[in-house]
């Protein structure tokens, strides 16, 4: 029976009671012999559900980028501007959503929890089968993929912005994640803007709020919410990638000492619990684990400028802990450092990639491929081709990645921007980079007696860097350009690409080529053009500028710079002494500061 409601405000998210309500019964349920999750109970109602239409009109601005949706929290708070997107996407997807089931959950800031029950009425609205959700409404972003991978969802649904503020006045967003864990494909988030631009009806399931807090299911009838700890599938398949046992030897020992920040954010909820009670480490060497919804007032971004507590610490003198570690909001970015010693982002997936199958038992019959965003550093280039293994160049996005892992073509893969991963997941994992790191760790010290030298953070660099050569990189982000300024200096630096060739000068590097990246996929053929402006030099260094997409306002330019370094006397320099020239010519050649006014960088990394 469908009963047409006249007017939804969409700021009542509770369906209205009705003394009609049937009686809800509880049953007692036993754990998942494979996942451990329990389910305290199940609660039915048995009246059918009404599907109640609600009017609406498009909304501008819905585009979805590489990493979904995202603006201000005040803009997804306004009416239907969240039930727009949600309804568009199911309508996208069609008859294939219905009966399906999909995951929910997300990063734990401002209006996830509200949201939650926007989208759950609108899931049983369209046809949903289920949906599972993380406690709270929490799970990290790989915890997601894993769900959706373990469980052979359909897809799910991810509240976060990422690495970005969260509260009333900071920043909201939502991305759907596909059927093999992976962000959604150009094609569906393609349809989904189609329909935002005519969408008219908004169709919801006249159910009530369901109870986040409490792990147990509640059914209607046809449609069932099942609330799951956050940990649910995510943590076994940890267990099944590390040796939990090297590790606890490591970390348990009394002479290693680490620290890890999860700066008020969704990694909060996995990492005293992995850290701690799994691997043997004391309370103190978690911090900022309790999950807030503005994070704390911080900015859940793990770099050297937004993690300064952490840094602090590390770079506190002989006290140090011997290792430290980060994690952003929503869990799928990361930041390794050493006593007194950061280790980049290009450095790190690098490193892993060269250490993983002697040291990580899931690569134990060697890596399949590895694969870097092109805005990343070179180091995974020179591992890659030392170690005879495929090496893919793709454009800055997770989706890139997901495909050649589809494709058993990839196995450890990471991006500049603090984010790396395996094939385990489709997503980047922020806890399973730290894992890896430790990983090395405890198999390089195997043995060693207490009280004997460790081998540090810092001696698996320059041990690295000795073997491969180092790749000096720096990324300098200017927030919140105002876009007409930011896309001005993007042209200026095309029409320089249009007039420039092989063997120009710029300052002392002689050209090699300059060009915007396109990339073809090697899997299904598809192009991705405009990617990135790039200029490269006859001694492989490199700057490239690309407009970030994942802000909720403005624009972030980002420029990176890159030179390989063999001489062995300046391997250990600072990277800013050692791009010094390059950077002044990057800087010269964009006109940034002429554009934009800016006469520094928000970031440096």
């Amino acid at each position: 029976r469908i009963h047409i409601r006249e007017h939804i405000n969409m700021s009542l998210l509770s369906a209205p009671s009705s003394s009609s309500s049937p009686v809800l019964r509880s049953t007692s349920r036993a754990p998942h012999a494979r996942t451990g999750r329990f389910n305290s109970s199940v609660t039915t109602r048995a009246s059918a559900i009404t599907i109640a239409p609600s009017p609406t009109k498009p909304i501008e601005g819905q585009k979805t980028g590489t990493s979904g949706l995202r603006k201000k929290t005040a803009i997804f708070t306004s009416e239907n501007y969240l039930a727009n997107w949600v309804q568009s996407l199911f309508s996208s997807l069609g008859s294939e959503i219905e009966g399906q089931t999909i995951c929910l959950g997300g990063d734990g800031r401002y209006f996830n929890k509200e949201a939650s029950q926007i989208i759950l009425k609108l899931a049983a609205g369209n046809g949903v089968k289920k949906v599972v959700v993380g406690q709270n409404a929490i799970l990290a972003t790989p915890a997601a993929s894993a769900i959706i991978r373990e469980q052979k969802l359909y897809g799910g649904l991810i509240m976060s912005a990422s690495h970005n503020p969260g509260g009333p006045d900071e920043d909201w967003g939502i991305k759907f994640n596909y059927k093999s864990g992976e962000p959604a494909p150009e094609r569906i988030t393609n349809e989904i803007f189609k329909f935002t631009e005519t969408i008219s009806e908004l169709k919801f399931g006249d159910i009530p709020d369901v109870d986040l807090a409490v792990v147990g299911t509640t059914e209607f009838d046809g449609f069932t919410v099942e609330v799951v700890e956050s940990t649910a599938d995510y943590l076994p398949l940890l267990q099944e990638v590390f040796d939990f046992d090297m590790l606890k030897s490591l970390i348990s020992r009394p002479d290693f000492s680490m620290k890890f920040d999860a700066m008020h954010a969704v990694t909060g909820a996995y990492a005293p619990k992995i850290f701690c009670e799994m691997l043997g480490a004391p309370e103190s060497s978690v911090m900022n684990c309790g999950v807030l919804e503005d994070f704390g007032g911080g900015h859940p971004d793990p770099n050297l400028t937004y993690a300064k507590e952490l840094v602090d610490i590390m770079y506190s003198g002989d006290d140090a802990p011997d290792f430290g570690a980060a994690s952003d909001g929503d869990g799928d970015r990361n930041m390794v450092l050493g006593k007194g010693f950061f280790i980049s982002p290009s450095d790190s997936v690098a490193m892993i990639a060269a250490n993983a199958q002697e040291c990580i038992p899931y690569f134990k019959d060697g890596l399949k491929g590895v694969a870097r965003s092109m805005p990343t550093g070179g180091a995974l280039d020179k591992v890659a081709a030392k170690m005879n293994l495929p090496f893919y160049e793709v454009p800055t996005g997770w989706k890139f990645f997901g495909n050649l892992m589809d494709d058993g073509r990839c196995s450890v893969c990471g991006e500049e921007s603090f984010g790396t991963s395996s094939d385990h997941v489709r997503e980047k994992d922020g806890l399973w980079a730290v894992l890896s790191w430790l990983s090395i760790l405890a198999k390089k010290n195997e043995g060693k007696a207490a009280g004997e030298k460790l081998v540090t953070v810092e001696d698996i660099a320059k041990e690295h860097w000795a073997k491969f050569g180092r790749n000096f990189f720096s990324r300098y982000d200017y927030e919140g350009v105002e876009s007409e300024k930011a896309d001005a200096m993007v042209d200026h630096l095309r029409s320089v690409i249009a007039s420039a060739k092989k063997g120009d000068k710029f300052g002392e590097f002689e050209l090699d080529f300059a060009d915007d990246f396109e990339y073809t996929d090697p899997v299904d053929g598809s192009v991705a053009s405009k990617q990135g402006l790039r200029f490269v030099f006859t001694d492989s260094s490199r700057f490239i500028f690309r407009l970030s997409g994942t802000g909720s306002s403005g624009a972030t330019i980002r420029m990176y710079i890159e030179q390989y370094e063999t001489d062995p006397s300046k391997l250990e320099m600072d990277a800013q002494v050692a791009l010094k020239s390059l950077i002044d010519v990057a800087l010269e050649t964009s006109k940034l500061e002429e554009f934009t006014g800016r006469d520094k960088p928000t970031v440096i990394t």
